[in-house]
């Protein structure tokens, strides 16, 4: 969790799916940035794997124009030429067992390991999820996978999402995973949890005393977390059209930020699992919807055609690739309720969608109102809440809303908003890959997902899924493309004289 320059082990990185779109746009440029910041050494080796014949040389090659385009810190041919000494390649059918068997001999060749050195091997999964169980079975079979008690040698398994589309397939993963790997070796990435602000929450939260105090129903009124993105679905739109926005973010990302947000106090941060521990709790603590609260509580939404950016755009209908009889929502608003002694009482509404007038994503929690008996003599008959926004993006911020009296005479209140922008900081923030890749290396799992985890998350959401598949819950409203999505949202939280914040 600490992106601090410490040695680490020699280590042999393995990517599956070493030709498609993450490793271009996301890891090589991540690894790129690490070794060129001096985050990782000169002893690593990354091996791409994938069905195309490539050389060494080739994979180099087809990846250097990926640094131009994606790397924060642009191509720099020195350090490229050395980082790209760093690179192999090795062609491999995922299914064909004697593939690993041919990769195991190459691994073991490499002259990465040092006698008496603990090594390091990580296997990443940059695949499509069908692959996931028989590439961990595969490896298994080639005896790449070092027993965790083995004080020589480490392996870890990292995986992308999705972890299933449902909570009978999520276990079936996990199951089929555990079979060759360890619950501890298993790496499941949730690139929201590598968000600067999202790892501050921890921070903000346990490191200064006035605010954990307060982290209660009895000071909290309710809490805000929009998720907003200002595009359509783009070239994600067949897998998206199969998923949806609440399988595809809520059930994974902003679930896990307000896990965070909302969890107990770990007894130690350095301890992953008692962090994932608190998280846990939180998820199964979440109020488990009847048929009616879904239909009451849960808005769902699909963009029609508006205005984006300036520019006239078509409706999702209209979006290449997607079918005129699709059901898919784009946008969802719900109100949750956590069920615990700390959180009772309080709601908590989500919006998440695409198509919307900005692009944002916002934790803000909202604080009670103080008596305002104590002010009708001074004029006021009303005041503003007090409103803590932790921004993760694109701005990453932290903000606090309080009420002053501005100078002059007479008595009066306004809202004041104290800002911690990271902009403000001249040092060099690492991009969220960049920070789960570091914590892979360093064997670090706190910022990664448990199998528990993923399926109490589940078993949240798939009543919901379930409902709408058998045509109950809420029907599915159009909004027009460049707003704020339908004004069903609306309505849901101003049942309580709410509002949705502005962003």
């Amino acid at each position: 969790m600490s992106s601090a320059r410490q040695k680490l082990p020699p280590t042999i990185l393995v990517i599956f799916g070493a030709t498609g779109d993450l490793t271009k746009r996301r890891l090589i440029p991540g690894l790129y940035n690490l070794y060129k910041d001096g985050y990782l050494k000169e002893d690593f080796l990354v091996v791409g794997a994938a069905r195309t014949k490539l050389s060494d040389q080739a994979f180099a090659e087809r990846l250097k124009p990926a640094l131009s385009e994606f790397s924060r810190s642009g191509l720099d041919l020195k350090v490229w030429e050395r980082f790209a000494a760093k690179l192999a390649y090795h062609p491999l059918n995922a299914d064909n067992p004697e593939d690993f068997l041919t990769l195991a001999q190459k691994l073991r060749a490499s002259q990465i390991a040092r006698d008496g050195e603990r090594l390091n091997f990580i296997f990443y999964l940059a695949t499509s999820p069908e692959h996931f169980a028989i590439i961990a079975s595969n490896l298994k079979s080639a005896g790449l996978i070092a027993d965790p008690q083995d004080t020589s040698q480490s392996t870890v398994l990292v995986i992308e999402k999705p972890f299933g589309h449902n909570l009978e397939s999520a276990l079936e993963l996990n199951n089929a995973l555990r079979s060759s790997f360890k619950e501890k070796q298993i790496f499941r990435i949730d690139h929201y949890l590598g968000k600067e602000t999202v790892q501050n929450i921890l921070a903000f939260r346990f490191a200064n005393s006035i605010f954990e105090p307060l982290w209660n129903n009895r000071y909290v009124d309710h809490i805000q977390i929009s998720v907003c993105e200002d595009v359509g679905v783009g070239s994600r739109s067949v897998y998206f059209d199969q998923t949806g926005m609440l399988r595809d973010m809520v059930q994974n990302h902003i679930l896990q930020m307000l896990s965070l947000l909302c969890f107990e106090p770990p007894y130690a941060l350095n301890d992953a699992d008692a962090i994932r521990n608190e998280k846990v709790k939180v998820l199964k603590s979440i109020k488990r919807l009847s048929a009616e609260e879904i239909e009451k509580t849960i808005v769902r939404g699909r963009y029609g055609s508006g205005v984006a950016k300036g520019e006239p755009v078509v409706g999702y209908l209209q979006e290449e690739g997607i079918s005129g009889s699709s059901f898919t929502e784009t946008f969802v608003a719900l109100k949750l309720e956590i069920e615990n002694w700390r959180w009772c009482g309080v709601p908590i509404y989500i919006r998440n969608g695409k198509r919307l007038a900005k692009r944002i994503t916002e934790l803000a929690v909202f604080f009670k109102k103080p008596p305002l008996s104590l002010f009708r003599g001074r004029g006021l008959n009303d005041l503003e809440q007090n409103v803590l926004s932790i921004q993760v993006q694109p701005s990453e911020s932290l903000s606090v809303k309080i009420s002053s009296k501005p100078p002059g005479p007479g008595f009066r209140l306004n809202p004041v908003e104290m800002n911690f922008n990271y902009e403000s900081f001249k040092a060099v923030s690492l991009d969220a890959y960049e920070r789960l890749m570091l914590d892979v290396f360093k064997s670090d799992p706190s910022l990664f997902i448990r199998n528990d985890e993923i399926e109490e998350a589940w078993r949240i959401i798939d009543p919901i899924i379930d409902q709408w598949r058998s045509g109950g819950g809420s029907p599915l409203v159009e909004y027009a493309a460049g707003g704020w999505g339908p004004k069903e949202a609306d309505l849901l939280i101003q049942e309580s004289g709410r509002s949705w914040r502005e962003l």
